[in-house]
């Protein structure tokens, strides 16, 4: 009997056999982190998060073959690579030799095709992200349970970031905005203070899948305004969770979500000001929603929406499944509303 993970890496192979059939080509070349962590069962063929991957994967009808620099392939056949992946290793003072010849397809010829095939995660992709949904959203509970309006939003970012190493995931996204930038849309860090609130986001990536979340804090007692926008920013987002449905288009969904800007007391373009999110998966989105994004929702698929307005923002990953949405990154412990009969997160008052 095959493995669960023998299991996956049939299924993605098949899918990318499909693909050369459609295509008529011989060979596709992978050499996208986003790509390779789909193909490679979540292997980290990267050294700095900053550089492209150290390896590309070349898929044909007789196998597949990884290659890689000779000072790296023994630790990604030893501790990355799914097992029996006949590894290539060349000089690390070369580049890696790239076919090009008639026949073969690079990902940039089929970036469309490749991000349909990453869909429906399939169950033991589905096992892991939820896990890491989990573990992260019980992460910023623990941390933000205990910070101070003392710390620097830097301080904070460095709590969470080891706590996301800690995980054994890779901190992708960490941004902390305090009380004198709740009008930045990706607060990187500062030393600024936190004072009496912070927005903590995080994109965590564990098994080549990221997951996304965000939370607020708040210190004191939360004046009638930022109640009063955290809930019409959950009324916003409820409209793009309940506009994603199977078979729907994105720029569908996407269109639905911006609409309810106007009808719960922001600015109608207030969707202009930062984007509104989109597919969930092996990137950051894949591919962040717009008016032009034709791919199908489809089920089995997960979805990071997150709308923001002024001084508010909400964002969960989230996955459809055949009996509706699930929240993959609930905690328990962390205070709830519940808003067109979702458990969605509140303000957490310290």
């Amino acid at each position: 009997m095959l493995s669960t993970t023998e299991t996956e890496q049939r299924t993605k192979r098949a899918r990318l056999i499909e693909l050369l059939d459609r295509r008529g080509a011989e060979q596709l070349v992978l050499t996208s982190a986003t790509s390779l962590g789909w193909y490679l069962g979540g292997a980290r063929t990267h050294v700095s998060l900053a550089a492209p991957p150290i390896a590309c994967a070349i898929v044909t009808r007789d196998g597949d073959q990884v290659v890689t620099t000779d000072n790296e392939s023994q630790r990604l056949i030893a501790e990355e690579l799914p097992a029996g992946v006949d590894v290539r290793a060349v000089p690390w003072f070369e580049p890696l030799p790239l076919p090009r010849t008639p026949g073969t397809l690079t990902e940039e010829s089929v970036a469309g095709e490749l991000r349909r095939l990453r869909v429906p995660l399939l169950p033991q992709e589905t096992a892991q992200f939820r896990a890491l949904g989990r573990e992260s959203a019980r992460l910023l509970t623990e941390i933000l349970a205990i910070a101070t309006p003392e710390q620097t939003e830097l301080e904070l970012a460095a709590v969470v970031t080891a706590g996301v190493v800690g995980l054994g995931a890779e901190p992708v996204v960490v941004l902390v905005g305090g009380e004198s930038r709740t009008t930045v849309r990706h607060p990187l860090p500062t030393r600024a203070p936190i004072g009496r609130r912070a927005l903590v986001v995080v994109c965590a990536r564990r098994h080549g899948m990221i997951i996304n979340i965000s939370r607020t804090v708040v210190f004191g007692e939360p004046d009638a305004a930022e109640i009063d926008a955290h809930g019409r920013i959950l009324a916003v987002e409820a409209a793009f969770l309940d506009a994603t449905v199977a078979g729907r288009p994105l720029s569908e969904v996407f269109a639905e979500g911006c609409a309810a800007y106007g009808r719960n007391g922001f600015d109608p373009q207030e969707w202009k000001n930062h984007h509104q999110g989109g597919v969930a998966g092996y990137a950051g989105r894949d591919p962040r929603a717009t008016a032009e994004t034709d791919d199908p929702v489809v089920d089995g698929q997960a979805f990071s929406w997150n709308p923001t307005g002024q001084g508010a923002k909400v964002e969960d990953t989230v996955l459809l499944t055949e009996s509706g949405l699930e929240v993959l990154t609930l905690d328990p412990a962390w205070p709830a509303v519940a808003v067109d009969g979702r458990h969605r997160p509140g303000l957490l008052q310290r």
